[in-house]
């Protein structure tokens, strides 16, 4: 069982830090020996495990002297001058992204103990962006510190793999981000753990749907409606609905925050709302819609990512059934739909169709049309057949 901190018994920087504690006193212990400390890291873990919060509590230990917590709440929330992070808004990080943080690798830190680059999202770098990072990871300054992070050594090249110390996170239960879940929030039991079930553990994803009922009816209409399809029509109609769901949920989350970014811009320069763009001024607004553009694209992939994620998770209920498993389900309250796929297909099928959900992730992740290819899956989920 883990124990859930309360705001005012959290510890900083560590405090946000939450079911890892392995790997807290393996990071601990090389922030207090730098002499002998490995000088770039690979935090793995599934998404929702808390890797980027591990990452800036152990640059928050390296950078600040001990008891400095005004330098270490600097550290996290992402202000300190000698942190550089990046979390890419786009589909992958750029070669132009990952020279800069190579070049400030090289600086010397201003006002802390170490200098720590913290790249959120290693797995979204290219071949040829990975490689714009070998050197830096080989040999970096004796006061800097690269903190990679991604899912699995297996989303990063060998080459890098072999240039960095691997933290791999543990999972916890469902129970354990249940209790948190409802200690942060507030929300029933039953609804948390409702929530962390069928975030699948993904503490992020738990709370925004402990929090968030429409989030929940959506879930379960989505998983319902591919239940129901039998018809090219009903393909169709559940693609677009799916789609639509998620264009919608990725502007929800973006147009505050674009409208925010371009308010802030025009401000900056000198311009009042409704006045007229000057031409000197068009270029900024320009790059600054394409960075929202590419965040949007992003957002939408994402969602599209968590409905796959939602469907593979309901068929791999169908699979355990099939094989006489039925403890360890995620979707309790889908059961019985699941149980009578469990007699209508074979094991072979429910396979398939597991397979049709890994292909289509990977071909959206190709700039795959999302109706296109969520129409392909949904013809194997009601056919059994691969268009």
């Amino acid at each position: 069982m883990q124990t859930v901190n309360t705001p005012d018994t959290r510890e900083v920087p560590w405090g946000d830090v939450w079911g890892q504690d392995d790997a807290v006193e393996t990071l601990r212990a090389a922030a207090a020996d730098p002499a002998s400390m490995t000088h770039a890291w690979l935090i793995t873990g599934p998404p929702g495990s808390g890797r980027s919060t591990l990452a800036y509590a152990f640059a928050a230990s390296l950078i600040a002297a001990p008891g400095d917590h005004h330098a270490m709440r600097q550290v996290m929330a992402r202000t300190h001058p000698d942190l550089s992070a990046l979390r890419t808004e786009g589909v992958i990080i750029s070669i132009k992204d990952a020279r800069a943080l190579v070049e400030r690798s090289y600086l010397a830190p201003s006002a802390g103990r170490h200098r720590v680059i913290v790249v959120e999202d290693a797995d979204r770098m290219t071949e040829r962006t990975s490689n714009v990072l070998l050197k830096a990871l080989e040999e970096p300054p004796a006061e800097t510190v690269w903190v990679l992070c991604a899912p699995s050594e297996a989303d990063l090249l060998p080459t890098i793999r072999s240039r960095v110390r691997t933290l791999r996170l543990r999972e916890p239960e469902v129970e354990d981000v249940a209790r948190l879940i409802q200690a942060r929030t507030g929300v029933s039991a039953e609804i948390a753990e409702q929530s962390a079930r069928h975030a699948q553990r993904h503490i992020g994803m738990a709370q925004r749907l402990a929090t968030d009922e429409a989030s929940r009816r959506r879930r379960e209409s989505t998983l319902r409606g591919v239940l129901a399809v039998r018809s090219i029509g009903d393909v169709i109609e559940v693609a677009a609905q799916i789609v639509q769901a998620a264009t919608e949920d990725a502007k929800a989350l973006t147009a505050a925050r674009d409208e925010a970014e371009r308010a802030t811009l025009l401000r900056t320069v000198g311009i009042v709302e409704g006045a007229a763009i000057p031409p000197a001024v068009r270029s900024q607004l320009n790059a600054l819609e394409d960075e929202q553009k590419r965040r949007a694209t992003r957002s939408l992939r994402d969602g599209l990512d968590r409905v796959l994620t939602d469907m593979q998770s309901l068929f791999r209920d169908v699979a355990m059934m099939q094989f006489g498993r039925t403890d360890g389900l995620i979707n309790v309250e889908l059961a019985a739909d699941a149980r009578a796929r469990t007699e209508q297909w074979t094991p072979q099928r429910t396979l398939a169709v597991l397979d049709a959900i890994t292909a289509t992730r990977e071909a959206l992740q190709q700039n795959a049309a999302p109706v296109l290819a969520i129409e392909s899956l949904l013809i194997t989920v009601g056919t059994g057949r691969t268009p």
